[in-house]
């Protein structure tokens, strides 16, 4: 029964893996379509909102990224099986939260900026 959870427990892992900030190609290919996918969804009931969708769904599935890694590697490398709780949530919500504020100082103190503006004369 070891070997299933530690499989089962390695594809949760790899599936948070892709999900999450950690991986540096995952916005193009995976992040952003389902973040585009939830923002129309969510635009056919109200098309304004369709920004803040696009928003919001990035960073959830950023959040569910970090959550089922957790779950994942926990499964994997303990002997336990444990519940994930309340705290290893807000945990992850925690590590979500200054991923985020990371990227947006980033970009408020011209580290990320568009492209243009990196060759732009000064």
């Amino acid at each position: 029964m070891t070997w299933k959870r530690k499989t089962v427990g390695g594809f949760v892992a790899l599936v948070g893996y892709m999900l999450s900030p950690l991986s540096w190609w995952n916005d193009m290919f995976v992040n952003i379509p389902l973040a585009l996918a939830f923002a129309w969804v969510i635009s056919l009931a109200y098309q304004p909102a369709f920004g803040a969708a696009l928003v919001i769904g990035y960073w959830l599935t950023n959040v569910l990224g970090f959550v089922l890694l957790h779950i994942g590697a926990q499964q994997v490398f303990s002997r336990e099986q444990r519940k994930y709780s309340r705290r290893d949530l807000f945990k992850d919500l925690a590590v979500s939260l200054l991923y985020t504020l990371l990227i947006v100082g980033l970009v408020k103190f011209g580290v990320l900026k568009p492209v243009q503006n990196y060759f732009a004369k000064p």
